[in-house]
């Protein structure tokens, strides 16, 4: 269970280093979240967060059982602590449970950067379509206002003429 924690966690971290940097890999990485995110993938993810977040639970309940057996038993010294075997179990109940607790936290972090990147897509597309459309503005504003000029230009003289 230890392998493949690590497993999942360098995965994890290596798709979050490829979002965070603008890179080839980061139009892979956001293509395979966008597939992923289709159809059923949604429930299937959700599904094995519980389930994860669940044995997490158990991994900590159990070393709340560890710990409390152990100040349960007072050996001849008149203080408790833990038998070699707790302590095993122990290091092994909280490596698992931070392992589990980093992958949950590191998958929130890639669904955060995964929305935030395509938020930001969107929003790169919104502002290239009101510049091009801002720039035309500009443009019909310049070339209406050339068309008043050469108008009044052409008053102006004849305007000259009349008073004269």
């Amino acid at each position: 269970m230890i392998q493949l924690l690590f497993t999942v966690l360098t995965a994890e971290a290596s798709v979050a280093t490829a979002l965070l940097f603008k890179t080839p890999l980061r139009k892979l990485a956001m293509l395979g979240l966008d597939t992923l995110k289709r159809g059923r993938g949604p429930v299937m993810v959700r599904t094995v967060a519980a389930t994860v977040l669940l044995v997490l639970a158990s991994s900590v309940h159990s070393m709340a059982k560890i710990r409390g057996r152990a100040s349960g038993d007072i050996d001849g010294a008149g203080a408790g602590g833990l038998t070699p075997t707790d302590q095993v179990l122990l290091a092994r109940h909280l490596l698992e449970a931070s392992l589990m607790g980093y992958a949950l936290f590191l998958a929130l972090v890639i669904d955060r950067l995964h929305n935030y990147i395509r938020e930001i897509r969107g929003l790169k597309k919104n502002l290239e379509a009101i510049s091009k459309q801002n720039k035309t503005i500009l443009e019909e504003k310049k070339h209406l206002h050339d068309q008043l000029q050469s108008i009044n230009l052409t008053q102006l003289p004849s305007d000259g003429k009349k008073d004269s």
